[in-house]
């Protein structure tokens, strides 16, 4: 299938053959057993939707017509075409998106499950100003060089490698493989692999810092968990938007996979970050991926980001012109 869209275009090209999620708890060695393909895809919303105000969680017969809505408002059949009518000459539509057929089998009205408003938790009054700073830049400067485009237009990277797993656009796919000493996590979505030791090593200095950060996991009875700190800061990638222009170098997330059944990983994550007044944690129902992972190819043959670059030459030569 491909994808397409103005800045970057993604088309699945070779798949690898991957075992479904094993039916048995233990691995072989004794370790909970995590391994095969999973989706984390969902149409429950990272944050409570304002309409929604203090309800945590949906009834049986609200969540069957909160899905129907969702889906039909989605379904991609009425939105195929884009009017071109004002020079937009297109991106992605809902026809290309994969957010799932159902909301999470809690019912709760968000996947951010603290603080109880099911909302990401303000930004300090410095991390505000640095945030709305960096926004008038990016709107004074769009497109001075490829740096100034977001890390997805650039296909560097998407965000469904790191951590904290937020459900993606698409792509929504992982396979979890693991032995004695590594858990390794290879996210479909721009085919971003994280190598996660369990041996008891400690962290890298902080002075080192990675794409995905440094990941540390153990088990905890039935339960991984894994901690992440020294992330690179990153201009922007899916998930939370917001997040990626202002996180610290003290930005830190503590992730916990508990298998709960043959087709059912619990996922919760928790950030903190001195950029928030407060820590948030995310609960995510993963389930098995029922096709095989295919290849993310990003970018080839795409000429969108020279022409996002020679108009806004063309625009500031125009500018100039009219002596703007």
């Amino acid at each position: 299938m491909k994808r397409t869209q103005l800045t970057y275009f993604a088309v699945p090209v070779i798949a690898f053959a991957m075992a479904a999620p094993a039916q048995a708890q233990k691995t072989p060695w004794g370790d909970p057993d995590l391994q095969g393909r999973w989706s984390n895809a969902t149409l429950t919303p990272l944050q409570r939707p304002a309409d929604l105000g203090d309800k945590q969680f949906f009834t049986e017969d609200e969540a069957k017509a909160y899905v129907r809505q969702r889906i039909a408002a989605t379904s991609g059949d009425a939105n195929i075409e884009t009017d071109r009518s004002a020079g937009n000459v297109g991106s992605y539509n809902d026809a290309w998106m994969d957010r799932g057929n159902d909301i999470v089998p809690t019912r709760r009205t968000s996947l951010i499950v603290e603080p109880a408003n099911g909302r990401v938790p303000p930004f300090t009054a410095a991390a505000q100003s640095e945030y709305e700073r960096n926004q008038a830049h990016a709107a004074a400067h769009p497109a001075d060089t490829p740096e100034d485009r977001y890390l997805t237009e650039r296909c560097i990277g998407f965000g469904g490698g790191h951590a904290p797993m937020l459900p993606e656009p698409y792509n929504n796919n992982y396979y979890i493989v693991q032995t004695p000493e590594y858990v390794t996590i290879m996210a479909e979505l721009n085919h971003e692999v994280r190598i996660i030791p369990i041996d008891g090593r400690p962290h890298l200095p902080a002075s080192v810092r990675q794409w995905t950060g440094d990941s540390r996991g153990r088990f905890e009875g039935d339960t991984l968990v894994v901690e992440t700190t020294n992330q690179i800061p990153h201009r922007h990638y899916y998930g939370v938007q917001m997040l990626n222009s202002v996180m610290s170098d003290q930005f830190k997330v503590v992730e916990r996979f508990t298998r709960t059944g043959p087709e059912q990983i619990r996922y919760r994550a928790t950030v903190t970050d001195p950029v928030f007044t407060a820590p948030w944690t995310v609960e995510i129902f993963m389930h098995p991926q029922r096709g095989e992972l295919v290849e993310f190819a990003c970018h080839e043959g795409n000429y969108g980001m020279r022409g996002i670059l020679s108009a806004t030459r063309e625009e500031e030569r125009r500018a100039k012109e009219a002596g703007r």
